[in-house]
């Protein structure tokens, strides 16, 4: 048996990793999109390091796209097999992948008439979209769901199993029982490690012990703030834009997960009389269809939200907050001078409407950006995390006037702390811990913090690796 790592290796996107049995099955751990900017990203997100046609499934860990995004695309380019998932995540697919399309046909779209203005007959370089809408329709057509806490019979040589990530709704770490030469072997894959004690969500639940684990690493060299000193940090940010400076907070956020978290929050605020009287847009159509989707799993709820909708049946909603779907209204937000706060996507700033919220606000000093995940170096987001003094948006320059503000406490994965509480229970019992799923610099942190926790052989694969176990 053996593993080839193909994606989020000394990387943060692209999550994806090749199982190969010794009879040849061969199973698919996620399929991601690598996110980013560059000639690279491109070329990663077009070429494959296996064959689609001869993959046997795929095991899906979550609805995120750099877990997901690419697999319309698989199936496109003649994947046959099987996509299994939770039920909560097939769900969320249908309406990220549909979104995720519609993006990738606009990129090539506006690559393409920029290389026409500038060389009107080199159609060498001229792009296709990595697939379309009607690719996804027909991918969604090979997902299968699944519950938590049941092995799922493959065929006689392989099962798995799904417990709660705590990551997302519906994120699931991956267990695999694969029987080979006449013994058991058991795979671990976490794919992202939610947060104990986070809104919304249950806690992560523990996986079965295992011989060998792939483990994201993601925040392996930090510790996230506490929950009060998150709310009263947020609120001190909302005060000193909104009221103080009289401008507008936009917060880019993902449409799962993210988006969720800050409107249930700022729905408690409400309700606790402390938000400041401004006015609160989420500007994203996909995360309306998302958060319609969360009211359609309150099996994935915690105790605290159960509790919550007892006196408050709309969690994501109250009378100031106004969710925008048409165009028409997002582009008003940018020539309003009102005070207000600007939830959209993505939350890189690499894609999607808050990229023209970016092009259309960074100059003005009124404004702030409130960055609240991970977010990659070479994107705009990673840009203003390190302290860009000048960015480039649609090809032109812009000052970084605007104030930039990051809140890695919103995460939805797990700091170092975290991870390895997570992962405790596996010591004694696996072989060898594989890291993914983060820059390499945080994972030799992450590795060496392991260390002292009493973890022993640990590695750090590169894409294109292959380990054979």
């Amino acid at each position: 048996m053996k593993i080839k790592f193909c994606g989020a290796a000394k990387y943060v996107t692209g999550s994806s990793h090749l199982i190969e049995l010794d009879n040849g099955y061969k199973i698919l751990l996620d399929c991601g999109l690598f996110q980013g900017r560059g000639e690279d990203i491109w070329n990663w997100n077009n070429e494959w390091l296996f064959d689609p046609k001869e993959l046997d499934c795929v095991i899906l860990s979550h609805a995120h796209i750099d877990h997901s995004g690419r697999l319309p695309k698989l199936v496109k380019d003649g994947f046959r097999g099987r996509i299994y998932c939770t039920y909560a995540t097939r769900n969320l697919c249908g309406v990220m992948l549909l979104d995720s399309a519609k993006i990738q046909e606009d990129d090539v779209n506006y690559f393409n008439t920029k290389l026409f203005k500038k060389r009107k007959k080199d159609f060498k370089k001229v792009r296709q979209p990595l697939y379309t809408e009607g690719d996804t329709m027909v991918a969604m057509s090979h997902f299968d769901g699944f519950p938590y806490q049941k092995w799922i019979k493959i065929n006689q040589n392989v099962s798995f199993y799904f417990t709660d990530a705590g990551h997302i709704l519906g994120s699931a770490t991956v267990s695999l029982k694969i029987k080979e030469n006449g013994k058991e072997t058991m795979i671990g894959f976490t794919g992202d490690i939610g947060r104990p004690e986070r809104p919304i969500l249950k806690n992560p639940q523990p996986m079965p012990k295992v011989d060998y684990l792939i483990c994201e690493s993601t925040y392996g060299d930090r510790v996230h703030e506490s929950e009060p000193e998150q709310i009263q940090k947020f609120l001190d940010i909302i005060t000193h834009t909104c009221i103080k400076k009289k401008g507008k907070l936009i917060i880019p956020a993902f449409s799962l997960g993210r988006t969720q978290e800050l409107v249930y929050m700022l729905d408690k605020l409400e309700n606790q009389g402390v938000l400041p009287p401004i006015d609160i847009v989420v500007d994203s159509p996909l995360a309306v269809n998302v958060t319609a989707i969360y009211r359609d799993h309150p099996e994935c709820f915690n105790k605290e939200l159960v509790d919550y909708l007892l006196h408050d049946e709309n969690p994501f909603g109250f009378n100031r907050l106004r969710y925008i779907k048409e165009v028409n209204d997002s582009k008003a937000l940018n020539s309003s001078k009102k005070p207000m706060i600007i939830i959209s996507a993505a939350g890189m700033m690499n894609a999607g409407r808050v990229k023209h919220h970016l092009f259309n606000n960074i100059e003005n000093p009124q404004n702030t950006f409130l960055i609240v995940g991970y977010c990659t170096p070479e994107t705009p987001g990673g840009q203003l995390r390190n302290g860009a003094k000048t960015i480039n948006i649609f090809f032109e320059e812009k000052q970084v006037l605007a104030d930039v503000e990051i809140m890695d406490s919103f995460s939805a994965h797990g700091d170092k702390n975290e991870m390895a509480h997570f992962i405790k229970n596996q010591k004694g019992r696996v072989k060898k811990v594989f890291l993914v799923h983060g820059e390499e610099d945080t994972q030799v942190n992450f590795k060496n913090f392991l260390f002292t926790k009493g973890f022993q052989d640990i590695y750090i694969p590169f894409k294109n690796e292959t380990i054979i176990l």
